[in-house]
């Protein structure tokens, strides 16, 4: 699948923008995707706040200069319509080697933009370069923001964090919580809407999937003594639990006994507790199925023994997709779930 689909929603978003600034005597920010034809849409009413794991942020007026941090944060107003000023740039799962996502590459090309300033955070947010693109909001809706990193970028605008756990945010609260940050809401709305659509049409082609206990996992041949897992709290089980597709027993009881955290292993000794897992997800390549079945305790779990792992190539868009956004989905989910289904065939 391809972002055309959101073209329209974009469309009607920069003209709720255009309004909104027309109501308020401001000029149409370019940054926000430029003039465009009128909408019926009711301008937002300012000031808007956001309530978050570190309080609340006031946004006093309309966001005319927008920056994200962190991992796909910038999707939601490009979704809408809104180029960032400057966004950080993603290394995992690149297919070019520019930091910008297929999807997000896509999406840019649709609105006619130029690439926003892009953050290396590989060393961890760069404030400066930040502060250097002069924004009025930022947005970091998914991120693991510490209370120190909230508090420095609060200095430079108004700052919104996630929501409750850290890496925690699923996509659908992603786009409702940084569209009413940028005053349209119901613009946000519609486009969840559109996705659970798009989610369910194509998860209606691969219903072996539905029920399947799934286990989200990084196990690997080269280091077989764990068995390492995403709880429920990170969004890669926590998107297929939410459309039908639940987790082993063992990452519920996990997730339950602690929701902040988002990753967890155990010994490989104690490879039973995930014996009621249908279907097995990891990252790796073509020997990787072979190398677990081959292992003495590993070969035993029975999805492994079975067959049943679908292998995501490390390091690809459609590896980095499984951790779903607003604009990854539509991007890949056709071919996400036909990988995930194959095994089970």
């Amino acid at each position: 699948m391809k972002t055309s689909r959101l073209a329209g929603l974009a469309i009607v978003a920069v003209a709720a923008m255009t309004l909104a600034a027309c109501s308020s005597d401001a000029e149409p920010s370019e940054t926000a995707g430029g003039t465009s034809p009128t909408s019926d849409a009711p301008a937002a009413e300012f000031p808007i706040t956001i309530e978050h794991a570190y309080g609340e942020t006031v946004i006093e007026t309309k966001p005319e200069r927008v920056a994200t941090v962190a991992w796909s944060n910038g999707e939601v107003p490009l979704a809408l319509g809104v180029v960032p000023v400057g966004m950080a740039a993603q290394d995992w799962g690149d297919d070019n080697g520019n930091g910008i996502m297929p999807w997000v590459e896509e999406q840019l090309t649709e609105l006619g933009a130029e690439a926003p300033t892009l953050f290396d955070e590989t060393d961890g947010i760069d404030f400066e370069a930040v502060a250097a693109t002069e924004p009025d909001l930022i947005l970091a809706t998914y991120s693991g923001l510490t209370q120190e990193e909230y508090d420095t970028l609060s200095q430079i605008a108004p700052t919104v964090a996630y929501p409750e756990f850290a890496w925690g945010t699923t996509w659908q609260d992603q786009i409702l919580i940084s569209s009413k940050a940028l005053g349209l809401a119901s613009e946000g709305e519609a486009l969840v809407d559109e996705l659970n659509g798009v989610i369910a049409d194509s998860l209606a082609t691969h219903q072996e999937l539905v029920g399947t206990k799934t286990l989200f996992s990084w196990v690997t041949p080269a280091d077989p003594s764990t068995i390492g897992f995403y709880t429920l709290t990170d969004t890669r089980p926590g998107f297929l639990d939410s459309v039908g597709i639940p987790a082993p027993q063992v990452v519920v009881d996990t997730t339950a006994a602690d929701p902040t955290q988002f990753y967890s292993q155990i010994s490989a000794e104690d490879a039973d507790q995930v014996a009621d897992a249908g279907l097995i997800i990891t990252y790796g390549d073509d020997s990787t199925l072979a190398g677990l079945q081959a292992d003495p305790i590993l070969g035993t779990i029975p999805a492994i023994k079975d067959g049943h792992v679908a292998v995501l190539a490390d390091s690809t868009p459609l590896a980095a997709s499984a951790n779903p956004s607003p604009l990854s989905i539509e991007w890949g989910i056709d071919d996400y779930f036909a990988l995930l289904a194959a095994p089970l065939k």
